[in-house]
């Protein structure tokens, strides 16, 4: 499989001096929307949703969803009076803030060397930013919005770069592909450290010495990369998804990674087969659901009650045609996925963390324990939502082949 590159984007391919440029950000957006909310309103209530954002784990709803339901409050606007005056700030106000940064010359020029390598590259930028702003801080760096298999922005995520999750989240929304990665900022808080937790390889840019957390894969200048990723054995940058971290990250954002990319689907599609051998996006959350609710719920209880408990597995194989899973609603049982995924989380993060070792028999697998177990249930989020993606991917081919558009 290629090799996946993730970008940090401020400070990263674009010189930000964040210090000058979120005041400046602020001051233009509240003398914007000054007709309608004072300063000593609008910054206060600005400031209290960003924070909601940063701190928000919610795979239910994106972080645009927790700034606005707190933001809208706070000023006592309704959102549908502003929307026009906010398209326009971002639109004709929001460029002017682009004097605030500088472009790296060697931005453009690295992004063009990995696409033309075959690589995948995504933007991994905080996203508390709508996309309108976050394409406009891309082009600042000379870069096109479109070169980009995701970039992430509040309208798409549902975790901010300080959790975990949110790398999850972004490797989920590319697929989960097996092959390496590479994550490359310059933020140890944001971009290396809950990186490296998910178990992903990184590249410190512009770090140095006393600055470095000590367990990246390279770090320089980002000049260095280019000759820095020809010189070195890319199956190195393998990750590994083992730890009780990763794990946590995984299994939180998959239903969020589900909500996304099904967000567009019709009821039609939602009970498309690409094959007669190849499950819907409904039978796959709905397996998920039920998998979740009978056997990983009963799994967790057990290992959390005694040590060396039994552990079955039963074969679920059989669930989609005799519980005829293509005729549920897809929508409806990914909530439901949802909420019994969120109890089983509360489960383990209520549990001591010596848990984690405590021993067990599985049906399948023998003598193992819990970080297994709970190691297979993210393997089996990560399986079925490359699943999706093939099945999603049948489905943008069959629109573009229909002159319908893509997804």
């Amino acid at each position: 499989m290629p090799l996946t590159l993730l970008f940090d984007l401020d400070d990263t391919l674009l010189d930000t001096n964040i210090e000058a440029f979120v005041p400046a950000y602020f001051q233009a957006l509240s003398g914007h929307l000054a007709p309608y909310a004072s300063a000593e309103v609008l910054l206060p209530a600005l400031l209290a949703a960003t924070r909601l954002m940063m701190d928000s784990e919610d795979p239910a709803r994106t972080l645009q969803e927790v700034f606005e339901e707190d933001f809208y409050r706070r000023i006592a606007i309704p959102k549908r009076d502003l929307i026009g005056v906010l398209d326009d700030f971002y639109d004709n106000v929001f460029p002017g803030i682009g004097a605030k940064t500088n472009r790296r010359p060697e931005a453009g020029p690295m992004i063009e060397w990995a696409l033309a390598k075959g690589y995948r590259v995504a933007i991994a930028t905080d996203p508390l930013f709508p996309r309108k702003a976050t394409h406009h801080r891309l082009r600042w760096a000379g870069l096109d919005p479109a070169q980009f298999e995701i970039v992430s922005t509040f309208e798409d995520f549902h975790f901010s770069k300080t959790h975990t999750a949110y790398y999850a989240e972004m490797l989920g929304q590319l697929g989960w592909h097996d092959g390496p990665v590479l994550m490359i900022g310059n933020d140890v808080e944001r971009d290396l450290i809950p990186a490296h937790r998910l178990g992903l390889k990184t590249y410190f840019i512009d770090g140095d010495s006393a600055s470095s957390p000590g367990f990246e894969a390279g770090r320089g200048k980002l000049a260095d990369l280019r000759p820095w990723l020809e010189s070195i054995d890319l199956s190195t940058l393998e990750p590994s998804f083992k730890s009780p971290a990763a794990v946590l990250a995984i299994m939180q954002s998959t239903p969020a990674v589900l909500k996304k990319i099904s967000s567009s689907l019709t009821q039609e599609e939602w009970r498309c087969e690409p094959s007669r051998d190849d499950w819907a996006l409904n039978e796959i959350v709905c397996h998920l659901r039920d998998t979740e609710r009978e056997i990983h719920a009963l799994q967790l209880k057990l290992m959390l009650e005694r040590a060396d408990a039994f552990i079955p597995r039963p074969d679920t194989g059989v669930w989609a045609s005799e519980r005829d899973y293509l005729h549920e609603d897809g929508a409806v049982a990914l909530n439901e996925f949802l909420a019994a995924r969120l109890e089983n989380l509360a489960l383990i993060k209520n549990a001591d963390e010596a848990v984690w070792s405590r021993r067990a028999r599985h049906a399948i697998f023998g003598p193992t324990n819990f970080l297994e177990v709970a190691g297979f249930i993210a393997e089996h989020d990560r399986l079925h939502i490359q699943q999706a993606w093939a099945t999603l991917n049948s489905l943008r081919s069959g629109r573009v082949e229909s002159g319908e558009g893509v997804l």
